[in-house]
């Protein structure tokens, strides 16, 4: 892809923006499941210029009902990004440790919020680090942004919408985790395991690699074969709305910014007990 709303950016590209008089803002936003916390790995090391988020607390609401990471807070968001020094309008770009699911979360909530010129670096810190790009360990305190937080600016899903999408026959729900999980047969995460009823099974590693996208067209097709054609609407869920929100990244990439994220998941929806769970390689329940 190429031009100005590109949701990617190649690390030498990112290399000779930031040498411009108004660089972009950077934000690392590295994270791991099961921890340590990423604020470690940028304290070792970071892009020159990059101001640490924390996904769990910055980016996402306290985990509960609605899931492990449900929408943040708009006016706590607000305030974090402003923090970070993200101002109205001005260039974002997020990076992780890698595999681009933290970054691309973080993408998400940013487009969500409004704010529409933010990209993830292709690759992330290893990306970075392989071109030999320079580093640091400064921990800068930038100045405060100005940007508003204005929710709504992409699609969200909840359990409702998901169901409905998962059981129309005009209408595809993504279930991006891994086959194993989909299927029921073990869940290391949620108290429950199993599947929507009517969700496609795509596991992200069939469409994304070591944080990395196929060509656009390699993308369309892997998309079209799990039934995701166009006129056809769309939404993608995982565990916690993380993976499944570089499903939706990747849904841009393909041509369809009309992608729903279930921003709560498997985490939310197995929280109501009422809610149906389906087991085995088919869909349906």
């Amino acid at each position: 892809m190429s031009g100005t709303d590109d949701p990617l950016v190649e690390a030498e590209d990112l290399a000779a923006e930031l040498d411009r008089a108004d660089p972009p803002t950077l934000l690392d936003v590295r994270w791991r499941l099961a921890g340590p916390p990423g604020g470690e790995d940028y304290a070792a090391g970071h892009l020159p210029g990059a101001v640490f988020v924390d996904l769990d607390t910055a980016l996402c609401g306290p985990p509960g009902p609605a899931g492990r990471h449900p929408l943040p807070d708009p006016a706590a968001l607000q305030s974090a990004l402003r923090a970070a020094g993200v101002r109205t309008d001005h260039p974002v770009v997020v990076y992780d440790g890698g595999d681009g699911m933290s970054a691309a979360r973080a993408w998400w909530t940013l487009r969500w919020a409004g704010h529409r010129p933010v990209r993830l670096l292709h690759g992330g810190w290893p990306a970075w680090v392989a071109a030999g790009l320079p580093t640091s360990t400064r921990v800068l305190a930038p100045a405060p942004g100005d940007v508003r937080v204005r929710p709504g600016a992409l699609p969200v899903l909840d359990a409702d919408r998901a169901a409905a999408l998962a059981a129309a026959d005009d209408a595809v729900l993504l279930d991006v985790r891994a086959a194993a999980r989909y299927r029921g047969e073990t869940e290391p995460v949620d108290p429950v395991a199993g599947h929507v009823p009517g969700a496609v099974n795509l596991p992200a590693g069939e469409y994304v690699a070591d944080g990395r996208f196929p060509a656009v067209g390699a993308l369309r097709e892997r998309f079209a074969a799990a039934g995701v054609v166009e006129g056809r609407p769309v939404g993608a869920y995982c565990g916690s709305g993380v993976t499944a929100a570089q499903a939706v990244l990747a849904l841009h990439l393909a041509g369809r910014p009309d992608a729903g994220l279930y921003v709560g998941s498997w985490s939310e929806w197995v929280a109501d007990p009422e809610r149906p769970v389906a087991t085995g390689p088919t869909t349906g329940s």
